[in-house]
Parts: C-alpha cells; structure tokens; sequence
C-alpha cells in the first residue's frame, strides 16, 4: 500500500492485514515499512492515559489503542482466562490464542498458528502460518530505530516453552526451537552438522536456517582467568535438521484443535 495511514485508520488496516511491518519479499528477503512503526510511536506520543474497566478490574493505558475486541467473524479463538490483544495486531482465521497470552500492536499472527499460555507476542514482530508458540514463549517487540527488524518467525515453525527470541532474529520456515533456547541478535549459534558457526549484530540480526533443529548449548568463556574456572556462556546448538521423526513430534497439537 502506497498511501501512509495513520492513528485509528493504519491501527484497522494493521489488524486487517492490509498494511504490515515487515514483509517477505519472493527471494526471502524481509523489508522493514519503517513509516508503519513511525505512526505507532506518534499515536503514542499522542494518545492520553485514560481509564478502563472489565468486570472490578480496572486498568490505565493510552486511550487510542485500546485492547481488540472479536467476534465469530473473525475465525480466531480466543480462550477465556485472561488475554489480551492490543488494536493494532492482525489475528489471521483459526489462530488459537490460550490463556493468558499478550499479543502486542503491530503484531502479525497468521492463520492457523497458535499461542500458548503465558507468551507474547511483541509489538510488531511478524507470525507466520502454521506457527506454534508453546507456554511461556517470549517473542520480543520493537518499536524503535523505527527501521530496525521486528521479529521474525516463518512459517511452520516450532518454537517450544520457555524460548525467548529477541532483537530482531529471523527464524526461517520449519526451524525447531527447544524448550529453554534463547536466541538474541548477537547469539553463537554453533551449526553441528554443516561444522559452521551463525552469527549476527544488532544492525544485521542472527537468522536461523530453513528446518534447523536448535537446542541450548554453552561455551568456554573465553580468556585464561575464565577457562581456569571452567565458566560458560549460553549459546545454541543446531543438532540436525527437521526430519519425518521430528515432524511427528511437533504436530501433536493438532488433536488440540
């Protein structure tokens, strides 16, 4: 879309799809629409606190971007048990959503994923089809720079509880994330079958490969002083790649649905 919404209008289009954060070009390549994170931070800037209310819980927050509200329209579920989804984030048809989850705005969700207990979704970070985001999941946000890279998870990926993934990193299609792996921008992520190390910067953010299959891991600390200690620092470990013995394994949600 070539026109520059802004406030309630790019917050509906956001939901609708229609205008994103980030988009997958066809050879892969994601493209940050800066302008949509730049009308954000303004409709912030702008917006007054104000008070709301559900049932005797009350609550303070920007009066312009007000949580979403659904209906059966909208093909998404929505569990009862306390969560919440922030104007301004697309939930596409059959996105399953447990309680309580938090969903950010700017946030793309795409069809048929699903959102566990206790995660989040960041501000703007980009869901692909087919997702799972299992309990406790932490997927982090970005507003600002306003060109920075949200987020991002393609499609069919797995990622399991107590993942964290933030500042930017890409997970591509198929990759399978552990329970316990946390992944930031400048993470060593060590490539056990093709003997190669993945490393990434703030201004150019880790990615995962296509079906990698990654698990925590450490690493020696560094310098005499910590080797003597024997101290270690967090990394990730890709162990192998999506197999038909590990597709088994991840598609046990189905009979959730």
């Amino acid at each position: 879309m070539s026109a520059r919404l802004a406030g309630a209008e790019l917050l509906s289009a956001l939901e609708q799809g229609r205008v994103r954060v980030a988009e997958r070009g066809v050879d892969g390549a994601w493209t940050v629409n800066a302008w949509v994170k730049e009308e954000i931070l303004a409709l912030f800037r702008a917006s007054p606190l104000a008070e709301s209310s559900a049932g005797t819980l009350t609550f303070v927050d920007k009066r312009d971007i007000p949580p979403r509200t659904f209906s059966l329209a909208d093909k998404v579920r929505i569990v009862p048990g306390g969560s919440s989804v922030r104007r301004g984030a697309c939930l596409a048809p059959g996105v399953i959503v447990m309680p309580p989850a938090y969903i950010n705005v700017g946030a793309f969700v795409d069809e048929g994923s699903m959102v566990d207990s206790h995660a989040l979704v960041g501000s703007c970070a980009q869901i692909g089809k087919r997702v799972h985001l299992s309990a406790a999941c932490q997927i982090g946000g970005v507003l600002e720079p306003a060109g920075a890279r949200p987020v991002i998870i393609e499609d069919d990926a797995f990622l399991g509880g107590n993942t964290g993934v933030y500042e930017g990193v890409l997970v591509r299609r198929g990759a399978v994330l552990a329970a316990g792996v946390v992944l930031s921008a400048s993470t060593v992520v060590y490539d056990v079958p093709n003997r190669r190390e993945l490393r990434g910067t703030r201004e150019c953010p880790l990615e995962i490969p296509e079906h990698a299959v990654v698990v925590p891991g450490t690493r020696p600390a560094g310098d005499e002083w910590a080797a003597s200690r024997q101290l270690q620092v967090a990394c990730a470990l890709i162990v192998k790649y999506r197999d038909e013995r590990t597709d088994r394994a991840t598609a046990l949600e189905q009979a959730l649905r």
